[in-house]
C-alpha cells in the first residue's frame, strides 16, 4: 500500500556548517564544460531505518541529536578537502558564473516529521519528498537538510548547485562525507584542476557540435503560453514517480535489444530505448519527431591517450591519468541525442530503436569529442550556451534525457548507524524536457531504481502499458529486498 503525503515537517534549528579549518578566499573560475550547466539546483535523499545497538556499537548513541551532530562534524572536516561546497557561486565582469571560495559554509537545517519510514511514499516524490524532505537551497553552493522520522527513522537530504557539481562529483562527496563519519580516511581526494580542462590552442573547432548545442543568445523568445484546457494542462505538467525495475526485466530488455543485430547492447542502451518508445506513444501527431539524449560522463574518455589533434596541444597532458581525472570535481558531462519520427519509433522493433541509441552514443563516447566540445564552448564565450535536447521548439513531439546513475553509491553512504534502506536523486528541474536517472537498488541483487520526471500523460501511458517493466516505488519492495 502507497500511503499518502498528508504530514507535517517542522523546522527545529537552522545553522551554517563552516571548513573546520580555515581557508584562505580565493577564486575557482567555472570550466568550460561547467558553463554549459543552467542554473539549476540538484537533490538526492537517503533513508535509515532506526539504528539498532550491534555488538560492536553497543556504547553508541545513536538518537536523532547525536547522529546529527555526527552529521555536522564530519561535514565540517569533508569541507576542508571539499571547499568548492562551501563557497558561493557569483558573476564576473563579463557575465560568467565563478566560485568564489571564502568558506561561506553550508546551510543545515534539523527537522522533524510525524510520518514512520514505512509510510513514505517514495513512489511519488512530488508528494512527500519535494519541499518536505528536500528542502530548497537558497544561499550557497551545497544545503542539507536532516529530518528525524516518527519511527525513529532518518532523512539525510542534499541540494547542490549542479553548475558545481555533477553527479560524479556529488557521489565522491558523498562517499568521502560518510568516510570520515566513520572515521575512515578519504579514499578519493578532490582535483579542482581546472586545466585539465583547458582548451586547445590553437581552438580545433568541430560545427557538428552546433546540432548539440545553441549559444542562449540565437534561442528565440519564449512561446506565449498554449490555450490548453484545466485538463490538458495537467496532463502535460511534468511530475516525478520513482519506480523499480526488476533484474529479470532488465536481462529481457536487452536480449529484446540486441537481437538480430551483431553486437551485444549494454542495459542503459537497451533500457532507453524502450523508453524512447514508450514515450513516443505519447505524442499526438504520428509525423511529430520525439527526442532522446543519454548524458556521457568524459573522465575516462579523457583519461585515454590519444595521438589525433593532440600534437599541437599544450595544455592537455597525454598522459593524464585515469587517477587524476577519475578524482576530478566539476561537471564533465555531453548530452548527445537523437530524434526520430514517432510513427516510426512505435512500429520499428526494439532493437532497430536501441541501434539507433547506440548510434548518436557511438560518436560522444570518445577523447577527441570532449576536446571539440571545450574548444566549442571557448570559440563562443563569453555568451552562455546550452544544450538543444533541452531547447525543443512548441511544434515538436516530446523530448527527454537520461542519465546513468549506475555509479550512485548508495551502499557507501553509511555514518555509522547502517546502509540507507533507500536513496535516490530528485531533479525537478522546471524545464520542457523530461529527466529519467536509472540507479541501482539498494539491495544489490541487479534492480533498477528509476527516478522519472515525465508528464502525467507520459507516465500514465508508461504504467498502462508496461507495467510488467515499471513498477511503483514501494517501502514491501525495499524490506522484501533486504
Amino acid at each position: 500500500m502507497v500511503a499518502k503525503g498528508d504530514f507535517t515537517v517542522t523546522v527545529s534549528k537552522k545553522e551554517v556548517v563552516a571548513a573546520v579549518l580555515p581557508l584562505q578566499e580565493h577564486w575557482l573560475p567555472q570550466s568550460n564544460l561547467d558553463l554549459l550547466l543552467p542554473a539549476v539546483d540538484v537533490g538526492v535523499f537517503f533513508c535509515y531505518k532506526k539504528p539498532a545497538a550491534a555488538a560492536d556499537n553497543i556504547n553508541k548513541s545513536f538518537g536523532f541529536g547525536s547522529m546529527v551532530d555526527v552529521l555536522k562534524k564530519a561535514m565540517a572536516e569533508a569541507l576542508v578537502s571539499y571547499y568548492a561546497l562551501a563557497g558561493e557561486v557569483v558573476y564576473n565582469d563579463v557575465g560568467e558564473p565563478e566560485l568564489l571560495c571564502n568558506n561561506r559554509g553550508v546551510d543545515f537545517v534539523e527537522a522533524y516529521a510525524n510520518v514512520e519510514l514505512k509510510d513514505l511514499n517514495l513512489y511519488n516524490p512530488d508528494d512527500t519528498i519535494e519541499g518536505k524532505l528536500v528542502a530548497k537551497k537558497k544561499n550557497g553552493v551545497l544545503s542539507v537538510q536532516a529530518t528525524e522520522l516518527k519511527c525513529g527513522g532518518i532523512v539525510v537530504a542534499c541540494t547542490f548547485d549542479h553548475r558545481i557539481a555533477d553527479a560524479y562529483s556529488t557521489n565522491m562527496f558523498l562517499v568521502s562525507w560518510a568516510e570520515i563519519a566513520q572515521s575512515k580516511p578519504i579514499s578519493v581526494m578532490p582535483s579542482f584542476r581546472r586545466s585539465m580542462l583547458n582548451p586547445r590552442r590553437p581552438l580545433c573547432i568541430d560545427h557538428e557540435f552546433d546540432n548539440m548545442y545553441v549559444p542562449i543568445s540565437s534561442l528565440p523568445p519564449p512561446p506565449p503560453p498554449p490555450h490548453n484546457n484545466p485538463q490538458e494542462a495537467n496532463c502535460n505538467k511534468l511530475v516525478s514517480r520513482i519506480y523499480y525495475i526488476k533484474s529479470e526485466q532488465l536481462n529481457e530488455l536487452q536480449l529484446l535489444a540486441t537481437t538480430g543485430f551483431n553486437g551485444r547492447r549494454t542495459k542503459l542502451e537497451s533500457f532507453s530505448a524502450f523508453l524512447w518508445k514508450m514515450v513516443a506513444r505519447s505524442a499526438n501527431d504520428g509525423m511529430m519527431i520525439t527526442k532522446m539524449g543519454i548524458v556521457v560522463d568524459g573522465r575516462t574518455r579523457l583519461s585515454i591517450s590519444s595521438n589525433k589533434g593532440d600534437h599541437n596541444n599544450n595544455n592537455f597532458n597525454k598522459s593524464i591519468s585515469c587517477m587524476a581525472m577519475g578524482s576530478y570535481f566539476g561537471n564533465v558531462l555531453s548530452i548527445p541525442f537523437g530524434g526520430k519520427n514517432v510513427k516510426e519509433l512505435i512500429e520499428k522493433p526494439l532493437s532497430w530503436v536501441a541501434t539507433q541509441v547506440h548510434d548518436f552514443l557511438e560518436n560522444a563516447v570518445t577523447k577527441d569529442h570532449f576536446l571539440g566540445l571545450i574548444d566549442w564552448v571557448e570559440a563562443h564565450r563569453p555568451d552562455p550556451a546550452l544544450a538543444k535536447i533541452y531547447c525543443t521548439p512548441s511544434n515538436d513531439g516530446p523530448a527527454f534525457v537520461v542519465s546513468s546513475g549506475q555509479r550512485f553509491p548508495v551502499s557507501k553512504v553509511d555514518f555509522g548507524w547502517g546502509k540507507p534502506a533507500f536513496g535516490s536523486y530528485h531533479f525537478p528541474w522546471g524545464g520542457d524536457a523530461g529527466y529519467v536517472m536509472p540507479m541501482p537498488s539498494p539491495a544489490g541483487n541487479g534492480d533498477w531504481v528509476i527516478y522519472m520526471h515525465l508528464s502525467e500523460k507520459q507516465l500514465d501511458l508508461i504504467e498502462t502499458q508496461a507495467s510488467n517493466v515499471f513498477k511503483p516505488m514501494t517501502f514491501d519492495y525495499l524490506i522484501s529486498g533486504i
